[in-house]
């Protein structure tokens, strides 16, 4: 299974609407199996990241619109530190390949999270 991003909007009724992902942006958000070994491994909890670690205990990271400017700085956090969340210990990957891959990942977070900020709502990780 994979990890998704999307952007929501809270309607009318209170409940989260998700929004349709843009051609040419992607939802995926990482391996499920990056929970624990990437977004909330002891590394990036180390770094000080609040948001990501939440999904190691939880089946979902829901960031509202009014912590989308600090969840893009923890991006940005993670961001400038790839070679320190990147697990080094895998017999299938390169340290190298993995700071690709979870770069790529990031990427299409912080595509969501401007979108979040520019349309006014929030993003969820699931």
């Amino acid at each position: 299974m994979s990890l998704s991003v999307d952007v929501f909007l809270v309607g009318d009724d209170g409940k989260m609407d998700l929004l349709d992902v843009p051609v040419g942006s992607s939802d995926l958000a990482g391996f499920e199996r990056w929970r624990t070994a990437v977004w909330g491994s002891e590394a990036t909890r180390a770094l000080g990241a609040r948001f990501f670690p939440v999904l190691a205990t939880g089946d979902w990271l829901k960031v509202e619109p009014s912590q989308v400017e600090d969840f893009l700085v923890e991006c940005a956090l993670l961001r400038s530190n790839l070679g320190v969340v990147a697990p080094s210990a895998d017999p299938f990957k390169s340290h190298d390949e993995f700071i690709e891959q979870i770069s790529d990942r990031l990427r299409n977070i912080e595509d969501a999270a401007d979108r979040a900020r520019r349309d006014g709502g929030g993003v969820v990780i699931w």
